[in-house]
């Protein structure tokens, strides 16, 4: 505004300035007079104040960019946390007020509808689409690199690693289409496997199966690996709750040693394993380490253990200042990198001993993977990946 008035005042000056010099003029003095070089001046004026303008706009520009990239971080933060349990608290709510009857026709086509996430869902190419999550993407930023080709053909199970807070990278590069997964694996269908009870909440669950989320159950897999036709790509975090609790800027660590079930779900339905590192993943959030034994660490446990994910004291930065302590987290890279598959024969009944070599096959194939590309996403060449 202080721009825009400046250039007014410099146009009026400049008025003055060439009505005194045609006065001047026409008495017989030159137009070419300091006094008849105000429209120099006003030429000149002008367009300082429209560099000027133009370089405040440019400047807002960028951060109100910003802003929206930690709004739209913060809303599917606040989705993951909250959305569930808000919704099921005003639905109860609603059956105590006029609207009652919302209430009850919601559940009605809840009860008809329960059994749809276990079939895949209902992906919504236009929600996976939307350009909330290129703002998403934006603000870490985050990125999905290929290093083979997939076949249409074929079936997968992607082992994503490490699980993070959140499996922030997960849920952008295969839940939504920010980081273009279909272009670059064309014909093939992500879906990412998540806690079955976040399928119980009422709006979450259409909110999570519209960008391709699924439960990760038995039931879920097998129909997808069987009865879905093939180019299915299912992401398995393998490493869940229990991996969680030890992420920590700073740390490259897996769960993995003693998590098999995934290879023997491949197994039986002949689904290559497809090794998927993180860079980056603990890097967005702190928090608080409690030592085995302790009284902390026995809490969480027990969480893990009887509802499906463990608590975790963590945070990020606030939501207008990254000095303040809040829940949007950090922005920091996050590369994926999605390796080369693993053939798999299909076996009806693996053995303990099948299991066994495909699973070691595995890791070793995921810290290939993680040795051959850390260098290039800032860890050092003597950095090791910890497989627990």
């Amino acid at each position: 505004m202080k721009t825009l008035i400046a250039a007014y005042s410099g146009v009026l000056r400049g008025e003055r300035r060439t009505k005194a010099a045609r006065n001047e003029s026409s008495n017989g003095g030159s137009a070419l007079s300091p006094q008849g070089s105000g429209r120099w001046g006003t030429g000149s004026s002008i367009l300082s104040a429209l560099q000027d303008l133009f370089s405040i706009t440019w400047l807002n520009r960028s951060k109100v960019e910003k802003q929206l990239q930690v709004i739209s971080v913060l809303q599917w933060v606040l989705s993951f946390l909250v959305l569930g349990v808000a919704c099921s608290a005003i639905l109860m709510y609603t059956f105590c007020t006029d609207c009652w009857l919302i209430a009850v026709l919601y559940f009605t086509w809840l009860a008809f509808d329960w059994n749809t996430p276990k079939k895949g869902g209902r992906r919504s190419q236009w929600v996976r689409n939307w350009a909330v999550w290129r703002y998403f993407r934006d603000y870490f930023p985050i990125q999905l690199v290929k290093t083979h080709n997939l076949l249409t053909t074929r079936n997968y199970i992607f082992g994503y690693h490490p699980h993070g807070i959140m499996g922030l990278g997960a849920f952008c590069n295969f839940s939504t289409e920010a980081t273009e997964v279909s272009k670059k694996f064309p014909g093939i269908r992500p879906y990412l496997a998540t806690l079955a009870g976040n399928f119980r909440m009422p709006v979450l669950r259409e909110y999570l199966m519209s960008g391709g989320i699924c439960p990760v159950n038995r039931d879920t897999i097998d129909y997808l690996l069987s009865k879905n036709g093939s180019g299915n790509a299912i992401i398995i975090v393998v490493g869940g709750a229990a991996e969680s609790l030890s992420s920590m800027p700073g740390k490259n660590a897996v769960t993995l040693r003693n998590r098999k079930g995934f290879v023997k779900l491949a197994l039986r339905h002949g689904a290559d394993l497809v090794p998927t590192y993180s860079f980056g993943e603990n890097e967005v959030y702190k928090q608080v380490i409690f030592e085995e034994g302790s009284w902390g660490r026995w809490v969480q446990k027990k969480f893990q253990k009887y509802i499906g994910f463990a608590p975790c004291i963590f945070h990020g930065r606030g939501l207008f200042s990254s000095d303040t302590w809040g829940l949007v987290p950090y922005s920091k890279p996050i590369t994926t990198v999605v390796g080369e598959p693993i053939t798999i024969p299909k076996l009806e009944h693996p053995t303990q001993q099948d299991i066994d070599l495909y699973h070691a096959m595995y890791m070793e194939a995921l810290v290939k993977l993680f040795d051959k590309h850390k260098t290039k996403f800032g860890l050092p060449e003597t950095e090791v990946l910890e497989v627990n």
